[in-house]
């Protein structure tokens, strides 16, 4: 069934990300190479439905908005049947810990989004103006095979941009590259997307400094009529209020989608909650200003 809601910046989507995989094996299960034992792999699982349930006890306590989860098919089917028709729902299509785009499943990716019927199909992508240009050819055209297959099965696509500093770029201290460099080469890649015919609904993008930037990233992504979102970047609390509070200002930005930030923490901790991840969910949420 097609999502006939859309989120706007007074009505906003609050993306709980979990969709990750490679990194949250290794980093809080000691997964090694990516190939998880049984029992790993069922604890993986079991952390992902605890933080889904932390999303469930949050939804009904959002002042504004929508809430929505991000969630890997891989160790997160379970939370997949769980959200259906309760929550909005994300999965992604990517291959996991690779550095240029790739999908998971091959050729059969598009079938697995058939089966599942998200609201929101995502790709995870990282690029740089200043990355070979051949290699980015390559992750444009696959891109756009994307976007032109989401579009025959009329599933919205989500896509997380990340700009990692590239050449002299690399020497910068990153506050000086986040606030200075970074918001240009946004622009940049997303005005190169769209020269490809890469069209996503929204754009969930790392979090602007200031009310200018954020601007200037949102009216290049409204020459597509694309929205956007904040990511977390497992960024401290008092920098992801400050992104929230820019973007939640900025026409074109409609939420966010953080993970690691409200999440990780609390599994590392001796008594795991529910609460506690809905709780620091509600604390972010309550930095978008409507």
């Amino acid at each position: 069934m097609v999502m006939t809601w859309e989120p706007t910046q007074t009505d906003p989507l609050f993306l709980m990300a979990m969709d990750h995989r490679d990194s949250f094996g290794r980093t809080l299960f000691g997964v090694e190479g990516d190939e998880p034992t049984p029992e790993q792999a069922q604890a993986m699982r079991d952390a992902k439905r605890l933080i889904f349930e932390g999303l469930r006890l949050a939804a009904p306590r959002l002042g504004a908005g929508r809430a929505g989860v991000l969630v890997d098919e891989e160790y997160g089917q379970g939370v997949i049947e769980a959200a259906r028709g309760s929550v909005v729902l994300a999965v992604p299509v990517e291959a996991s810990g690779q550095e240029w785009f790739s999908t998971q499943y091959g050729s059969q990716w598009i079938e697995h989004v058939e089966a599942i019927r998200p609201d929101y199909a995502k790709v995870l992508v990282r690029d740089n103006p200043g990355l070979p240009v051949g290699q980015r050819e390559q992750q444009f055209d696959l891109l756009a095979d994307v976007t032109e297959q989401l579009r025959k099965i009329q599933v919205p696509l989500l896509y997380e941009l990340l700009v990692p500093p590239a050449g002299d770029e690399r020497a910068l201290d990153a506050y000086a590259y986040d606030r200075d460099v970074r918001p240009e080469l946004v622009t940049r890649v997303i005005a190169d997307n769209q020269e490809h015919g890469v069209t996503p609904r929204i754009w969930k993008v790392e979090g602007l400094e200031t009310r200018e930037a954020a601007r200037e990233v949102a009216a290049q992504a409204a020459k597509q009529q694309a929205d956007l979102v904040v990511l977390g970047r497992d960024a401290p609390a008092d920098r992801l209020h400050h992104w929230l509070e820019v973007a939640s200002a900025t026409e074109g930005f409609v939420g966010f989608a953080i993970g690691r930030s409200i999440w990780e923490d609390v599994l590392r901790g001796e008594a795991p909650s529910a609460e506690a991840i809905a709780t620091r969910f509600l604390g972010f949420a309550e930095h978008w200003r409507i």
